[in-house]
């Protein structure tokens, strides 16, 4: 999977996050002039205690909105897919992101919002995951940046309490760097000139799937600028009422929240306000400060929006990205050349000059009976939908892989939305790696003195001297430095900087943006060694693991590692300068666990390479034979975190039975007799320790991510918390033996290595905006929400995905185009603070018709599946089973009784939903949500994790695998990377009807492959690809394909070795045949056919149809 070697880092900053380009210092103008609301009094090194980890502070207890109900159109019995239960301690699964519920926190102030807020109360008496059933703009969210007319005694700080915690530790400040006062770009080249509109004349047959050159290239969409007449002035900022997205409140205590909040707090130059407070430096949400907007122009937008969708941008490459061996990353692709930008005379509106012909495409409209077309599956991987906007504004837009949304056209009102019947939510990659992303170095970072949006593609220029955010409408002065373009070496080009060109941009942030020095990275590793775990030999493979990689650590310098073992007793490894080997030190008290000479358990890396190797070489033998049986994870994680805590870091902790002792420990909770009964199965977390745990790592910048290699019931429900709300990452090797189960030590070793050698961000917030009239409600993913809607992450990893659900809060008339916009704060491994934004434009409709054109079917699934889960763990499984197979009954009715004008038999759909009812389906039938009594719950809950957690395209090739015929592979059609042919097959239905017996199939689940050999199969493919002689040779635990010099064994190789470079998890290959015990999971996978428990592809059809016929 990973290459052996790690890329050589580029030169630069850029080293950590793309591929680095030419570097431009800038021109003429080099002072430092910033926004007034960019400087933050007090904010950088000097804040609060100079040099010191800012102490956790309890967040701002929200007020409790009022009750939303949700109407439906539906009269199913079961409510809505939503994270509800008022008063609940969990509101959310438990493998999922925070979900804003309630947190009950020892003593603790910090609260997330109120579960009715969270997802507005709903009636349980309902059930679909329609928009309707969303919270209608929330009214009452509480944003916590104050305005700057409040009494600064208002401002309460946001961080949340953490009970006894240790006092925090200056860093040593040696090693970190800030960012160059000059300009300095790693550009891309430009693109090409702008138009003055966003919707393209004419007509284009809209290529709503066009086949993918590789499996999943990014097709990157950017946008144009926004209108120059605007909306209404900005609301002033007492009324909390605008988008929780947009206004970034208060986050953790880490550099990464303050720098994004910077702006808005600028204003007070009292200092008053908290200068220790993450959304202090990223910049307020909207509405975060009140300023007098000049006049908005009043000119009406053009309504007639065109339906001719461009074709795709050029097509994205697959190349190794710079410090993410063995992952294929995705080059963004922008235009050649610098872009001319004509701007309109001031005060036209540049809009709406081409918004006039509107051309429907028979593809895009066309109705389709699912009961008569049966092949309806695309024979190449589905594409995200093109946005309908101008082609030159599309080219600027961001990469769909990057970051999407469920409707790609936004409806204007939320009454259109309810009446729709399907989610607005958005699906994030947001750390994806790319082998180019243009890294800008600069003193002033431009942004919107008012919302605090970073300069975009889509903002407006009035003139060289002012521009119109795109979010808020708020006019603003472009500074002087950024008059100077270094990519043209021009004066008076402000439209043409690399910050206006490029949809997905990484800033190199100032010492505005950080609320103490960068931490240094910091690796902490636990491990089980009581008898259970030894007998396992997970210890032999992860040891020499990281003794291989150890030099392929992200970091510089100042990188620290420790390590941790337990049993039912804690031991520490004293790695001092000076000794001749590790030295062991054990703490039997696991009641009040304290930390044996702090100094010289997290030792630098460089300094103590040859003690941490010798320690790793030795560990494996050091318990072979202990009797120890018990567990005492608990206090091995207290104590973990009491040695983390001062500086921040990753915890990765490694765990092969149910905790037994001390804090924390569990009991058996799985009767394998009533895996079937929905209403009994343990979805819940048994105890809040792991989670209350976790909320005090989040709060001190650690992220702990758990290894659980367990044969036996372990309780993940419960020991997932800890990755969950600290922006961790669960794996699980179930059944983990390195001699009973040999093919799961590959996968270990594999993922393990992508693990360790893989990109980091450390001490990271995260804030999602969006135009005003939008707002977000719920938020998907491992992290902690803080202050309303700035979402905590100790650490961010580049194989994360998020989601967010949306309302239409308020009307959106007179916007021909919204806007949404991410911004990551994190500290590189390298030490250097970064901001990676990406914005996305997308048109608004006012028709129902236009609403169903834009589906994204594969975003709505994803975001569907977000909401079963949460559906599962606050109510049960059978009503988020309810839920999704009302959300397509609800969606379908709606498009029959509201746009079909003429009623037709069968069951009617959209083209653009064609695959909906498919991929619920597979939904009902993936482990996370089918009923039967062979799916162990741990097995469950880690699939619920990957739900969360997953990134929209791996969450979709777990759903609905991939189905190959490979005997006949051919370079037909074939790519070509880096002189290796890779064979492009189609997709096939994943029907046992499309089996042959004289044939061999690769099924692609995502986390495990299967090769199906039928009994007639050319003894060619079996003795030129299988290495044997005859079909009755094939052994039946045949895990590898042999390398042999033909080319029908290059090609089958080559497919399969490409397939998993795409993916940052090792899938297992298991080569089956008939009589195979595992041919059962390969059918489980043809979500077409029956099963024992689940109807068939057609059946469901028949039911889907009834129901939306009465």
């Amino acid at each position: 999977m990973a290459q052996p070697g790690r890329p050589p880092a580029a030169s630069g900053h850029s080293s950590q996050n793309g591929a680095g380009g030419e570097r431009y210092s800038n021109g003429p103008v080099q002072n430092s002039l910033m926004h007034s609301s960019q400087m933050l009094d007090g904010q950088g090194f000097s804040s609060t205690v100079p040099g010191l980890y800012s102490p956790q502070i309890p967040t701002k207890v929200p007020v409790h909105p009022s009750s939303g109900q949700y109407n439906f159109g539906g009269s199913q019995n079961v409510s809505p897919l939503s994270n509800q239960g008022s008063g609940q301690t969990l509101n959310r699964p438990p493998v999922g992101p925070i979900s804003m519920a309630p947190l009950q926190h020892a003593s603790s102030v910090s609260q997330m919002l109120p579960p009715s807020q969270n997802s507005a109360a709903i009636p349980s008496s309902s059930s679909s995951f329609v928009p309707g059933a969303y919270p209608p703009a929330l009214s009452n969210w509480q944003y916590g940046q104050t305005p700057m007319s409040q009494p600064t005694g208002s401002q309460t700080n946001h961080f949340a309490h953490v009970a006894g915690t240790l006092s925090t530790q200056p860093l040593s400040s040696s090693g970190s760097t800030n960012p160059a006062t000059s300009y300095q770009y790693t550009v891309s080249p430009g693109g090409p000139p702008l138009q003055n509109s966003y919707m393209k004349p004419g007509s284009v047959p809209p290529p709503v799937n066009r086949p993918l050159a590789s499996a999943f290239p990014p097709a990157r969409p950017p946008l144009g600028p926004p209108p120059a007449g605007g909306p209404p002035l900005v609301r002033p900022s007492a009324t909390p009422v605008g988008p929780p997205n947009s206004n970034l409140p208060q986050p953790l205590l880490n550099s990464a929240t303050n720098q994004e909040a910077g702006d808005a707090t600028a204003a007070a130059s009292d200092g008053s306000l908290v200068q220790n407070s993450y959304d202090a430096i990223e910049g307020g949400g909207f509405m975060a400060t009140t300023y007098p907007s000049p006049a908005p122009q009043n000119l009406k937008m053009g309504r007639n929006v065109g339906y001719s969708y461009p074709t795709l941008p050029p097509g994205y490459q697959n190349s190794s990205s710079p410090g993410a061996p063995g992952m294929q990353s995705s080059p963004l692709q922008y235009p050649a050349g610098p872009q001319p930008f004509p701007q309109p005379a001031l005060g036209t509106n540049h809009i709406t000059g081409s918004m006039g012909g509107l051309s429907l495409q028979p593809e895009g409209l066309r109705s389709i009976n699912l009961l008569q077309e049966r092949n309806i599956l695309p024979t190449t991987p589905l594409q995200a939908p093109i946005p309908n906007l101008h082609e030159e504004i599309q080219k600027l837009n961001c990469n769909p892989e990057l970051f999407r949304c469920t409707l790609t056209n936004i409806p204007q009102t939320q009454a259109l939305l309810n009446k729709a019947k399907l989610p607005l939510g958005l699906l994030l990659h947001p750390f994806k790696d790319l082998s180019q992303l243009p890294v800008v170095t600069s003193s002033t970072i431009v942004r919107c003195r008012s919302c605090r949006t970073y300069i975009n593609p889509f903002v407006s220029f009035l003139d060289q001297r002012r521009w119109k955010c795109n979010l808020c409408y708020r006019v603003n002065d472009v500074p002087e430095e950024f008059m100077y373009n270094p990519v043209t070496r021009v004066y008076g080009e402000p439209h043409k900087r690399p910050e206006v060109q490029n949809a997905t941009i990484e800033f190199m942030a100032p010492s505005e943006y950080m609320l103490r020095p960068p931490q240094p990275p910091v690796y902490l590793f636990v491990f089980d060694v009581s008898h259970n775990a030894i007998e396992t030999g997970y210890l032999n493979t992860v040891c020499k693991t990281l003794l291989d990689n150890l030099d392929l650590l992200p970091g510089n310098t100042r990188t620290k590692i420790g390590f941790i073992t337990f049993d039912s007793t804690i031991h520490f490894y004293s790695l001092q300068e000076g000794l001749s080997q590790p030295q062991m030190l054990i703490v039997s008290d696991i009641e009040d666990v304290f930390i044996p000479m702090p100094e010289n358990l997290l030792v630098n890396l460089n300094e103590n390479k040859e003690l941490i190797q010798d320690l790793l070489r030795t560990l494996p033998q050091m318990f072979t034979k202990s009797l120890e049986t018990q567990s005492a994870l608990g206090p091995a994680l207290q104590a973990a975190f009491k040695l983390m805590s001062p500086t921040g870091g990753r915890i990765s902790v490694f765990q092969t039975q149910l905790p037994s002792v001390g804090v924390g420990s569990l009991k058996s909770r799985e009767e394998p007799n009533q895996r079937a009964s929905a209403k009994d199965i343990h979805l819940t977390p048994s105890t809040d320790f792991y989670k209350k745990l976790a909320l005090d790592c989040s709060g001190q910048q650690v992220a702990v991510d758990l290894f659980l290699l367990s044969g036996q019931y372990s309780d993940l429900a419960s020991l997932g918390c800890i990755s969950r709300y600290s922006a961790g990452s669960v794996y699980y090797y179930q059944s983990y033996h390195h001699q009973h189960n040999p093919v799961q030590v590959e996968k270990l070793q594999k993922e393990l290595k992508r693990y360790l050698t893989r990109k980091i961000g450390f001490e990271a917030v995260m804030r999602i905006r969006c135009t005003k009239g939008l707002s977000i409600h719920t938020f998907h993913g491992n992290f902690f929400v803080r202050s309303t809607d700035l979402l905590s992450l100790p650490n961010v990893n580049p194989d994360a995905g998020y989601a967010v659900q949306m309302s239409v809060e308020e009307s959106l008339t007179d916007m021909p185009v919204v806007s949404f916009q991410s911004a990551l704060l994190y500290t590189s491994s390298k030490g250097e603070r970064r901001i990676r934004v990406h914005t996305m434009c997308l048109p608004v409709v006012t028709t129902l018709n236009d609403v169903y054109l834009g589906a994204d079917v594969q975003a709505i699934t994803g975001l569907l599946a977000n909401m079963a889960v949460d559906r599962s763990v606050s109510a049960s499984l059978s009503d988020a089973r309810d839920a999704l197979v009302n959300a397509v009954i609800d969606s379908l009715s709606a498009y029959r009784s509201s746009v079909l004008s003429i009623q037709q038999p069968g069951l009617m759909a959209p083209y653009s939903l064609r695959l909906f009812p498919l991929h619920v389906l597979a939904l009902l039938k993936q482990k996370a949500f089918q009923t039967g009594t062979n799916i162990r719950l741990d097995e469950r809950i880690f699939t619920m994790c990957q739900v969360k957690n997953q990134p929209l395209i791996f969450l979709m090739l777990m759903t609905h695998p991939n189905l190959y015929r490979v005997d006949n592979l051919t370079d037909e059609g074939a790519l070509n990377i880096n002189d290796r042919t890779i064979p492009q097959p189609p997709i096939l239905q994943l029907s046992v009807e499309k089996l042959s017996r004289d044939g061999a199939y690769l099924m692609d689940a995502g986390s495990v492959m299967f090769m199906w050999i039928g009994k007639n199969c050319g003894q060619n493919f079996i003795s030129q690809v299988l290495g044997v002689p005859s079909y009755v040779s094939i052994p039946q635990n045949m895990t590898h394909l042999p390398e042999l010099e033909t080319a029908e064994s290059t090609r089958t190789i080559a497919f399969i070795s490409w397939l998993r470079e795409q993916r940052p998890f090792f899938p297992i290959l298991y080569i089956i045949r008939d009589e195979s015990p595992l041919k059962s999971s390969f059918l489980q996978n043809m979500i077409e056919d029956r099963t024992e428990s689940a109807l068939s592809y057609y059946e469901f059809l028949l039911h889907i149809q009834q129901q939306v016929n009465k």
